[in-house]
């Protein structure tokens, strides 16, 4: 059974340092840390099975970076999937960490 995600709120949960948004009872979100530095490393994203497949994870990595490009955070990715969202997003290049 197909889910349509409507109307679903993406909230940066700061005590528990990730995006997060609940849909029919399911949790998806994208963890992140800061680093010594200052820089906000996005290490983790979990979307569950249920919702998969409907770019939920895709909104919650443009969440991350949205807000990190907001307050002029640079961002380190170890998170693959935000890794791979990046090669498709280059607007977000401008974020990133440069080593």
């Amino acid at each position: 059974m197909e889910h349509e995600i409507k109307g679903f709120e993406i909230k940066n949960n700061e005590s528990a340092q990730r995006f997060e948004t609940r849909v029919d009872g399911h949790e998806a979100f994208v963890q992140y840390r800061y680093s010594d530095g200052g820089d906000m490393v996005l290490s983790h994203t979990e979307v569950p099975v249920a919702l998969g497949g409907q770019g939920l994870g895709g909104k919650l990595a443009a969440a991350a970076l949205d807000y990190a490009r907001s307050r002029q955070l640079k961002v380190v990715v170890t998170c693959p999937f935000i890794t791979k969202y990046l090669h498709k997003h280059p607007e977000y290049e401008g974020v990133l960490h440069k080593e």
